[in-house]
């Protein structure tokens, strides 16, 4: 069972759509009630990080996540600005991260970035997968995903590095350590290989 933290950020419903074309259950959480059972959780976000962990912390789950994350060990998989409130901190905005993965947030360096527009960092990109881990398995070769964002995750523990992407630098698309993991890009927008990676982590 999949459980979409749904905090009123984030597209919940094209997740449910995912894992309904894979037959995959899924749920819905807008309550710490909600999380009761909760086998494998994903964090949804877009938008700026503080208004993120704002409406996170406001929703009532913070405690119970944070209990299911780090106490329970559930997977958990953070997508886009999911994926940059589980680090200590963004430099996007004041508040703190989740804390869950040792890593900050920092923004682009536009004076690096070679294209006409060059922030948003916005469509689609090349994910190199690092070491063997499952949640790429069969998208080892020709992968590609759609991204949209300014600002990327950097790791202090290059060993929570699980995937590098390139746009003016070579950074940190996909993060991992214990049963946390964060992804940079937006697999409910990337079609077949994204479809394949969520099904991947309903797996893991």
């Amino acid at each position: 069972m999949i459980t979409i933290i749904d905090y009123g950020v984030g597209n919940i419903n094209a997740f449910v759509n995912v894992y309904k074309r894979v037959d995959v259950s899924v749920k819905v959480a807008k309550t710490a009630t909600d999380l009761i059972g909760a086998e494998k959780l994903i964090l949804p976000g877009v938008g700026h990080f503080d208004y993120a962990m704002e409406k996170l912390n406001a929703s009532g789950m913070r405690e119970d996540l944070d209990d299911l994350v780090l106490n329970e060990k559930i997977p958990v998989i953070g997508i886009c600005v999911g994926m940059q409130m589980m680090a200590n901190y963004s430099d996007e905005g004041d508040m703190e991260g989740l804390k869950w993965i040792d890593a900050s947030v920092k923004k682009f360096d536009e004076t690096k970035i070679h294209h006409v527009t060059r922030l948003p960092h916005m469509g689609w990109n090349d994910v190199k997968s690092i070491g063997n881990n499952k949640l790429f398995d069969g998208l080892e070769k020709d992968a590609i995903f759609y991204f949209l964002h300014s600002y990327y995750f950097e790791c202090n523990q290059s060993a929570d590095v699980m995937a590098v992407s390139d746009y003016g630098i070579e950074f940190a698309s996909a993060a991992h350590h214990e049963n946390k993991y964060g992804i940079q890009f937006h697999p409910e927008k990337s079609h077949h290989y994204g479809e394949i990676l969520l099904h991947n982590f309903a797996k893991l």
